[in-house]
């Protein structure tokens, strides 16, 4: 992919060089050289390429100011036109929403006064060019050819760092603007007042997919402000400060003495003085830029691989650094946060945070955090169960303190058992299980039907089949959870609960279908292939082949269901092999990423190549999860094959390049796939280290022939969290020519 080479002649930056990377120095050092923020920018990864800190409050990053669906984040790497750089956004989401707070340089003064339906009509839009662009963990720069300003972007975790640099005697001026929608929002009341001569405040208040969010934000400038105006509702108004549904400022600076104005911006979902108490007034960009650099290493550094190949390099580091930018920091440095009945709550002891994609992140994103930072992960637990201080259930979706009912299930739980089954004790674990009993316990989302029926009937609710699927996920989770804390009678009842896909498995197609409440007749007519998106249909984002393998937590009797290894195999290889065809006239755009039927683009397949291990076939896992490696993933801007999803498309490959899955989430257990490393370390949180070995392996070298575990054979097709924590060296010999034997333990 392009980066930036050359700059307009007008100006010339040491800082815009493309950094390369030093091969004969400390990896450990370099690991954010090998991270492409451009990576998941085109096609339908929907991620952004600006600036933030692992799991930072602010995301400040370009946005084109297009309200369509691969723009979801703001940015999508075909578009050309930059209408402003906006403080918060979304990594990799399908629905868009954010982009608050938007601020961007201008070299004149301009109407602002116009309608501006789209950004055809921005005044202050300006073209851009992606050979005068860069992005670098905690950093963005990108030169605007209109009016000829270099824009650079960094950030603190709760402060963000503007700046621009203007031609010489030219107009140096700045434009915010907090009523244009750019990303599927509408601001409902906003407000801006200058406070002095180097400081503005103000408010954003909007409905989108968050449906009342409200933002607060201060803004200090490096110079004084010399000229004001604002606007309200397209008129100008002669005050310094202005509420209304649609409000807006240019402010104007003294071009002498500096060609630089730098700017500080922070955010807070309580209030302007809270904002205040974010702001981080006394440090200095390239001080800022170079501790956001450090932070990354540090948090890239986590895990290192080796191999001669450095574009997969750069897939892994990019894709563990997409990893840590969310869930996202929520409250502020008092820990004051907004909540979703619109009060505000203090976090106690913990960090509270939002951006919470449960449906996709609960597969591997956030089993991956809990060897990653597991104090972060209680933080995140916390968060859920300040949440169910306020609704009574646990979260499905929550965005700025807004529930969205986003997706299926409640895979909150999921995240909950995974964490508190692998040791990770920074949450009162009673009240976890009575926010887990009591949302399973209520009657939304299809919940009475699931506790009448057993199962969802397919005329009752959409999606039936999918639903009913991952409640029985759910409900197998809270038993373990009863069982870890000696709740017997809990454990018996979700344990039960937790085999309603037999309900919907039927053994003459080997699909999952959907059931009337008769409890007899399927939906008819049947076609595997078919799908439908949200309406009329019994499967979420996906059709039959996609979604009839979710039952991680009892692969082995559903396996039996099928008849055995052999008919289980044939049909899971048909998966694979069966045309991509998909049938339907609203067919969703989530099913992308397709190997056969299989989509990897989507999260409902992610789990899938590696039942293989359960089927007597684990050379099967090996095979399919390598193509998957080779053929969805590249380094170009088209290198994610769908959605990023906060994390959980990247989080696969993470896991999948090491050789590993946690195929059941919550099981502790992390599935054996096929290393592409030739040696990945884990550095742990308790200082020890897990080394995973593949010898020989190379591209046509991804079946394992043997192993051991610390010098002693290994013979098994998955190992569990808590041996690796113990340390040690995992080491595979790899061949050109599966090993039928091993792993069949």
């Amino acid at each position: 992919m392009k980066k930036i080479t050359l700059l307009s002649l007008t100006v010339i930056f040491a800082a815009s060089c493309k950094i390369n990377v030093d091969k004969n120095k400390d990896h450990k050092s370099f690991a954010t050289n090998y991270v492409d923020p451009f990576i998941g920018t085109g096609g339908h990864g929907h991620t952004y390429p600006g600036a933030t800190v692992p799991f930072g409050m602010l995301q400040v990053s370009p946005d084109n100011g297009v309200s369509s669906w691969d723009w979801c984040s703001g940015y999508h790497y075909s578009d050309s036109i930059v209408s402003g750089f906006s403080h918060l956004h979304l990594s990799g989401t399908g629905i868009g929403d954010l982009a608050d707070i938007l601020f961007m340089p201008t070299n004149k003064k301009l109407d602002l006064t116009a309608k501006a339906a789209s950004r055809d009509f921005l005044p202050y839009k300006s073209k851009y060019n992606h050979v005068n662009e860069k992005a670098t963990p905690g950093y963005y720069q990108v030169f605007l050819e209109d009016p000829k300003i270099n824009v650079e972007l960094t950030s603190t975790q709760r402060t963000a760092y503007h700046k621009y640099t203007y031609n010489n005697n030219d107009t140096q001026s700045v434009v915010v603007d907090l009523g244009f929608a750019i990303n599927w929002d509408k601001a409902t009341k906003t407000a801006i007042t200058v406070e002095d001569a180097n400081t503005i405040s103000g408010y954003r208040y909007s409905t989108g997919w968050a449906k009342n969010q409200k933002v607060f934000f201060v803004a200090k400038f490096s110079k004084p402000i010399i000229e004001s105006i604002i606007t309200v509702d397209k008129k100008v108004v002669s005050a310094k400060s202005a509420e209304g549904e649609n409000t807006a400022l240019q402010l104007f600076f003294d071009p002498k003495n500096s060609k630089e104005l730098d700017v500080k911006v922070a955010l807070s979902s309580v209030s302007i003085a809270n904002a205040k108490d974010n702001l981080e007034e006394n440090k200095e960009f390239e001080k800022v830029k170079t501790d956001a650099s450090a932070v990354w290493n540090k948090a890239l550094s986590k895990i290192t691989v080796e191999t001669p190949v450095d574009s997969l390099k750069t897939i892994f580091y990019t894709a563990l650094y997409h990893a840590q930018v969310a869930p996202v920091t929520y409250s502020d440095k008092n820990g004051q946060f907004r909540t979703e009945d619109d009060k505000i709550v203090t976090s106690k002891n913990y960090t509270a945070y939002s951006t919470l994609s449960l449906w996709d992140t609960f597969r591997a994103e956030n089993p991956l955090l809990t060897i990653l930072d597991p104090n972060r992960v209680s933080d995140m637990v916390n968060s859920m169960l300040a949440y169910y201080e306020t609704k009574k259930i646990l979260p499905v979706w929550t965005l700025y303190a807004n529930e969205t009912n986003t997706m299926t299930g409640y895979h909150s739980i999921p995240v909950i058992v995974d964490a508190y089954l692998k040791g990770i004790k920074g949450f009162d674990a009673e009240k976890a299980f009575e926010a887990m009993k009591a949302t399973m316990m209520q009657d939304e989302r299809g919940l009475n039907f699931y506790k009448k029926y057993g199962y969802i009937p397919y005329n009752l609710l959409d999606e039936s089949v999918t639903i009913t699927l991952e409640y029985a996920y759910d409900d197998w989770c809270v038993a373990q959870m009863a069982k870890a804390l000696g709740k017997t009678a809990d454990y018996e009842f979700f344990s039960k609960r937790s085999k309603a896909y037999e309900y919907l498995f039927d053994a003459k197609s080997g699909f999952m279908r959907g059931k009337s409440e008769d409890g007899k007749s399927w939906n008819e007519p049947f076609d595997p292939k078919h799908s439908n998106h949200r309406e009329h249909t019994d499967y979420t984002e996906g059709n039959a082949w996609q979604h009839s393998w979710f039952v991680p937590h009892n692969v082995d009797n559903f396996i039996k269901l099928h008849g055995g290894n052999a008919t289980f195999t044939k049909r899971l290889e048909q998966l694979f092999t069966e045309s991509s065809e998909i049938t339907g006239n609203n067919v969703s755009a989530d099913i992308s990423g397709l190997i056969g039927q299989y989509a990897h683009g989507n999260e409902p397949s992610h789990h899938i190549a590696y039942m293989f291990n359960h089927a007597g076939q684990p050379w099967r896992t090996q095979y399919w999860v390598r193509h998957i490696l080779d053929t969805q993933y590249n380094t170009t801007a088209n290198g994610l094959s769908g959605n990023e999803d906060c994390g959980q498309m990247s989080a696969w490959y993470v896991f999948s390049s090491m050789g590993l899955y946690p195929m059941n989430p919550a099981s502790g257990e992390y599935e054996i796939g096929s290393p592409i490393f030739e040696k990945s370390t884990l550095n742990l949180p308790n200082g020890k280290t897990f080394v995973i070995e593949a010898e020989n392996v190379s591209d046509k070298n991804f079946y394992i022939q043997s192993a051991t575990l610390n010098g002693k054979t290994f013979n098994k097709t998955a190992i569990s969290h808590q041996e690796m924590l113990k340390g040690g060296v995992l080491h595979f010999v790899m061949g050109a020519q599966p090993n039928q034997n091993w792993g069949l333990n």
